[in-house]
């Protein structure tokens, strides 16, 4: 017998897809044609198309709202998953027809944002003109969900990550310095033990920041055994005004310290003896990102833009 010849289903389009994540995503027929800016009718013609190739009712649809189907929750995830990988395809082929073009969107650290952003952004408008550069601010737990998920393409931050497929380009060591009120004992002095830290009423940002986490490890590495969580702030401007009010004494990154510091006369910065406590700064990108050639020359050129911060360039 002759073989019986496979049966062709139909494709659904990409225009299906989109309509139906769309209305996943919202439960809402007019939020989803909103969001895609299409009329209600042609998003639930879109979607009941699909529903027909595929052969399975992906809605639950009541005269007040909309839920998914046994069947449309797990295709949701499906659809989502194809149209983002046709996101990547159109981001690989634009970023080989064109370098440095095109949106960049650049995740960074908040305890990095406000010292290095001037620098990153008069390079890219001095070097890559033509680079749509979009800065979002987040804590690195968000970074990395935002870079492992598409949603970001580019992420400045403090490293090792250890993540798998994330790859770290580094770009400077700069060490940690000892933050305190005027009247303090170790304030203005250089040469300063890290054993010092073990008697310190030392103040830390919130949980969730890296430099909350490096801060205990230097504490850890000085001897110290507890966790001194007394007071803490979201943010470093915060931090250091809580110093000058003589709470306590904090760690800053040697970046930070003109900013922060020129905010109050009631500070005075202290310097740790060889090999002071230091912290790396690095880009990180997706591993076999389609820009990875674009992301290792700016982060060349970063390096040489840097020098004269008060870094060590790697």
């Amino acid at each position: 017998m002759p073989p019986v010849p496979p049966v062709r289903r139909r494709q659904p389009s990409l225009s299906q897809l989109r309509a139906f994540a769309a209305v996943a995503e919202h439960l809402h027929f007019r939020d989803a044609a909103a969001a895609l800016g299409m009329s209600q009718p042609a998003l639930s013609g879109a979607v009941s198309a699909l529903e027909e190739t595929l052969g399975v009712t992906l809605l639950e649809r009541t005269t007040r709202k909309v839920l998914l189907s046994p069947a449309g929750e797990r295709l949701a995830v499906r659809a989502k998953a194809v149209l983002d990988a046709v996101g990547a395809l159109l981001e690989e082929a634009e970023a080989v027809r064109a370098p440095f073009t095109g949106v960049l969107r650049l995740g960074v650290i908040p305890t990095v944002a406000p010292y290095l952003l001037p620098t990153v952004l008069r390079l890219v408008h001095d070097r890559y003109p033509a680079l749509d550069l979009q800065v979002h601010e987040e804590q690195t737990s968000s970074l990395l969900e935002g870079l492992t998920t598409g949603r970001l393409d580019l992420l400045l931050l403090a490293v090792p990550l250890g993540v798998p497929g994330v790859v770290e380009l580094p770009l400077y060591d700069e060490d940690f310095v000892l933050v305190t009120p005027l009247d303090h004992r170790l304030g203005g002095r250089e040469g300063i033990a890290r054993e010092a830290l073990r008697e310190l009423n030392l103040l830390l940002l919130d949980e969730g920041h890296c430099l909350r986490d490096q801060a205990l490890d230097i504490c850890r590495e000085a001897g110290r055994a507890d966790a001194p969580v007394t007071t803490t702030a979201a943010g470093l401007s915060t931090l250091v005004q809580l110093v000058a009010g003589g709470l306590g004494v904090t760690l800053l990154p040697r970046t930070a310290v003109t900013v922060e510091t020129a905010r109050s006369s009631q500070l005075l910065t202290g310097f740790f003896a060889e090999p002071a406590p230091t912290r790396r700064v690095a880009l990180a990108m997706r591993g076999g990102a389609a820009r990875a050639g674009e992301y290792g020359e700016l982060a060349g050129a970063l390096r040489e833009a840097l020098k004269p911060l008060p870094v060590r360039v790697l």
